[in-house]
């Protein structure tokens, strides 16, 4: 078939890739470089314990925090508060104990095949080595915070994640570089990390390229529809003529979806990360505070703090003090970590209330399919979409229910 995909981040790479194998021919379009966007500036985690939604129970009583302290992990804009508070009323939603597990069991028929679905991939396209088994190591200087942050863990655990409690005493082992006044720590042996998520990009267009993929450097303007439903994806350079469509645009998917008669409750979250050329220290694990909600991980190029975001509108001015407050942070966490020539970056996360990608057939359009909407689970998932859309599109049963991913839970 003729597949047009809709957006060059991992997840559309992924799903484009895909489908070429299968021997589809497929048109990858984006207006940027493939890879640049928020999959440039992620982690570089492939979590495969990743089961917890942002939304837990006690986020109603954290929500003013959210408003009113800067300092807190997320954050919410005062000045898009009209904008997000039909997202902000299904988070809430989201939050109840019951949906929670229901989230949590969703999520855990898919994220823990995730690097498993990469596997062939990163095979075929020579990249196996820009990824290792690296874990996530959870620190905490805080008994209350370890206390507190406990609900994770055990939601973790109901759903069959590894999740080990580390004693002090072998807690330098696993981790040399870490200050020495911690109490407590916890280990999910099953996280994958990467030497730099742009390579992971830059690898699998290349593999897509030299087995006849199209990419076009294109801004998408419009979807024309027939009476017959999608003819044409227009654009600022050509008019596309589609035969199979795949929307995969992260958070630009919206207004897309909305035309294609699938709205969903898709907000652009705006995390950052600080990039650390010269940390003068280096990490075997990936290394994420509990006490203060941030991830640090080695990369090729440096040590990387991540994990800090905020709800805004898409169009707002970044706030890169963000990104800076994390380097003393983690200066307590790395006694000797070098923040010299730090560079500050912001990107769009396409979040999801309920923490659920969309990934399935458009109900409204047989030749269409959705695969956005992933959150913070971007590269985590890329593989495993990309096999899914892989599976829809050549009439296949997928290996997991994904009703759970279906646009229409949103009504």
């Amino acid at each position: 078939m003729n597949v047009t995909v809709l957006g060059a981040g991992i997840v559309g790479i992924c799903v484009a890739t895909t489908l070429q194998q299968e021997g589809h021919s497929v048109t990858l379009i984006d207006r940027d470089e493939p890879g640049t966007g928020c999959s440039f500036g992620n982690a570089g985690m492939i979590q495969c314990s990743s089961v917890v939604p942002l939304a837990t129970p006690g986020v109603v009583g954290a929500v003013p925090r959210m408003l009113l302290d800067p300092k807190q992990p997320l954050v919410i804009r005062w000045d898009a508060l009209a904008h997000l508070f039909p997202f902000l009323m299904r988070f809430l939603a989201a939050a109840r104990p019951a949906k929670v597990e229901e989230i949590s069991a969703a999520l855990a028929t898919i994220v823990p095949r995730a690097y498993d679905a990469y596997e062939p991939l990163l095979r075929a396209a020579g990249a196996h080595n820009l990824v290792r088994k690296a874990g996530e190591l959870y620190v905490y200087k805080s008994t209350a915070s370890f206390t507190g942050g406990g609900f994770p863990h055990e939601l973790r655990r109901r759903q069959g994640i590894k999740v080990q409690d580390i004693p002090l005493k072998d807690l330098y082992d696993l981790e040399p570089a870490l200050a020495r006044d911690f109490k407590h720590a916890v280990y999910l042996p099953e996280s994958y990390q990467t030497a730099d998520p742009l390579e992971i990009s830059k690898a699998l267009v290349k593999l897509f390229v030299g087995l006849g993929g199209k990419l076009a450097r294109e801004t998408v303007n419009d979807i024309v529809i027939g009476p017959d439903g999608p003819k044409y994806v227009e654009t600022n350079v050509a008019r596309h003529k589609i035969d199979r469509l795949v929307l995969a645009m992260g958070a630009y998917s919206g207004a897309l979806a909305r035309k294609l008669g699938s709205p969903v409750p898709l907000r652009g979250e705006r995390g950052y990360h600080l990039m650390l050329p010269d940390p003068g220290v280096s990490l075997r694990t990936s290394v994420i505070s509990g006490d203060y909600k941030f991830g640090i991980v080695q990369m090729q190029h440096g040590i990387r703090l991540a994990g800090t975001a905020e709800l805004a509108r898409l169009d707002a001015a970044p706030n890169h003090d963000r990104a800076r407050r994390l380097l003393p942070l983690a200066q307590e966490i790395l006694p000797g970590l070098g923040g010299a020539e730090a560079k500050p970056w912001m990107g769009h996360r396409p979040s999801m209330p309920d923490s659920l990608p969309v990934i399935c057939r458009s109900p409204r359009h047989r030749a269409v399919y959705f695969a956005f909407g992933h959150g913070h689970s971007g590269l985590t998932l890329g593989a495993m979409t990309g096999r899914i859309i892989g599976d829809l599109v050549a009439g296949r049963t997928p290996e997991l229910d994904i009703a759970p991913f279906d646009v229409r839970r949103f009504g």
